[in-house]
């Protein structure tokens, strides 16, 4: 399957419908079991409201007005392939908050706005493997424009997939969610053979360099292995 051209929602920034994250916590009160809703950012692993409130400012997540409400995402998922065939995976991160979270999955990004899967695969290695994979600029991404980008990020042809998975969301427990994936094989020159860390680079972006972010979990290290593609 050849690469969509756009992520089919609106490109436009649009303000968010909470100005607030205290608004947003509002709505969701009567829309979401107590327990459930108490253990956001209280549990282990888990986000708080501030960050889902960061996800709807910037476009990455939709919620439906339903009870209990569905969170939709699209997700980029980027398989990094070595010369070996062995294939890169975060095996866990370390959040703000102190606690150390499991992922064992390959590296992925949720998408913005019109991004293009390639311009959203450039962006999800520039903020998470930028530290060790120098990229040097991605030129108007709403463009779907991605120039100079060094370290031979290279998305493999015809790797393509795209799938639908309903679940309940691990970050945001009891809020139904729907993740739209957007799967590529990538090969990626100038990353370690052995196990590595790497710092994240602009989570929130203009978020964090106003204040607006200071509340939300974020992830300040990302830990990563190489695994047998079978294992993935």
């Amino acid at each position: 399957m050849s690469l969509p051209l756009t992520n089919p929602r609106n490109p436009s920034r649009l303000p968010p419908p909470f100005a607030t994250p205290q608004s947003l916590s509002d709505w969701l009160k009567p829309r979401l079991a107590a327990d459930s809703f108490g253990s956001w950012g209280v549990k282990p692993g888990t986000k708080n409201v501030h960050n889902l409130w960061l996800e709807i400012a910037e476009g990455e997540t939709l919620l439906a007005d339903s009870i209990p409400p569905v969170r939709t995402v699209e997700v980029v998922i980027v398989r990094i392939i070595r010369n070996d065939g062995k294939v890169l995976i975060e095996s866990h991160q370390e959040l703000s908050n102190g606690v150390v979270r499991n992922r064992r999955r390959p590296l992925s990004e949720k998408m913005k706005p019109g991004e293009s899967v390639e311009a959203a695969v450039y962006r999800a290695v520039k903020e998470e493997l930028g530290s060790l994979v120098k990229i040097e600029s991605l030129r108007n991404l709403d463009d779907e424009i991605c120039n100079n980008v060094s370290g031979n990020v290279m998305i493999l042809p015809g790797s393509y997939t795209k799938k639908v998975e309903e679940r309940v969301s691990a970050s945001y427990p009891g809020l139904p969610a729907c993740y739209v994936l957007h799967t590529v094989d990538a090969e990626v020159e100038g990353l370690p053979e052995g196990e590595f860390c790497t710092e994240e680079i602009e989570e929130y972006g203009d978020f964090s360099e106003r204040g607006l972010a200071d509340c939300a979990v974020s992830c300040k290290r990302h830990y990563w292995k190489w695994v047998d593609s079978e294992s993935v």
